[in-house]
């Protein structure tokens, strides 16, 4: 088995260099268009003048202080974001882990794959809302439906990211582990996942991705403290400060977690683009 992955290029072949001016340069350009963005924000809010409509960062800079200490809703903003982050986690574990088996599977097994790649599709294309109500009847209003429907949003950009790359694993390193006597498990589990990491590891970030998205469904119902909630209360009292604070919390706490998976990513597929 070692002899067969050894086959693959060095880590050096080919890897992009990003140089340290290179990093300021792209810093700078990023602190830039935030400026440009709050100022064309600014200026929208005084040429609108209805704060209803578009809020200025002033005041959603006030509402994130209020928040942030007298709370909205008898919670505290950390407490909002803290518990729709523990039910995006659970939510996209489960989904990923349940997407992974499924990928793998469809990907090894053609008749699973004519089967199951449908059903995945449809799921796939159907908007959380169109399921969230059925898992309302099944389960409540507590947490549970909130965790299905989270769930069951992560899983299909897993099982199509791993699928597809499991099955394009290369027939040549296929055959050349099973000519060393490895089994069919020896050769998913050295072979076929190793090379399917990259793509595993963008799907992962799509169901994340996805699950962010869907946070705010899944709380529509007894959804506070949860951020989703938080922002569906103040939408219904038409705090457009507070809905605006709480997507930005949302987006904001987003681009931190896909932050960390690339810095996992970079780790545990050293290799990506380099083979």
């Amino acid at each position: 088995m070692t002899a067969v992955l050894e086959t693959t290029a060095p880590p050096s072949a080919g890897a992009p260099v990003t140089t340290k001016p290179a990093r300021r340069r792209h810093v700078a350009l990023r602190v830039l268009a935030v400026v440009v963005l709050l100022v064309l924000w600014e200026l929208t809010a005084r040429f609108m003048r209805n704060p209803t409509f578009i809020p200025s960062p002033a005041a959603v800079w006030h509402q994130l202080i209020v928040t942030s200490t007298d709370g909205y809703s008898g919670h505290l903003l950390i407490e909002h974001l803290g518990v729709s982050l523990r039910r995006i986690l659970i939510g996209s574990l489960i989904g990923v882990a349940a997407g992974l088996v499924v990928g793998v599977v469809m990907g090894t097994v053609p008749w699973v794959r004519v089967v199951t790649e449908p059903v995945v599709t449809f799921v796939r294309a159907l908007p959380p809302l169109a399921y969230f109500s059925l898992f309302i009847i099944w389960f409540g209003i507590d947490e549970t439906p909130k965790l299905w429907l989270l769930s069951i949003a992560a899983l299909p950009p897993v099982a199509v990211a791993t699928a597809a790359a499991v099955h394009a694993a290369p027939a040549g390193l296929v055959e050349a582990a099973r000519a060393l006597g490895a089994g069919r498990g020896d050769v998913v589990r050295d072979v076929v996942l190793p090379h399917a990491l990259p793509e595993i590891f963008t799907g992962i970030r799509l169901a994340v991705g996805i699950a962010y998205s869907s946070v705010v469904a899944a709380e529509t119902i007894n959804g506070v403290p949860g951020i989703g909630g938080m922002v569906r209360d103040a939408q219904r009292y038409s705090q457009t400060d507070v809905v605006v604070l709480g997507l930005f919390a949302i987006g904001l706490s987003g681009l931190l977690i896909d932050a960390l998976l690339r810095q996992a990513e970079e780790r545990l597929v050293p290799w990506r683009g380099r083979i």
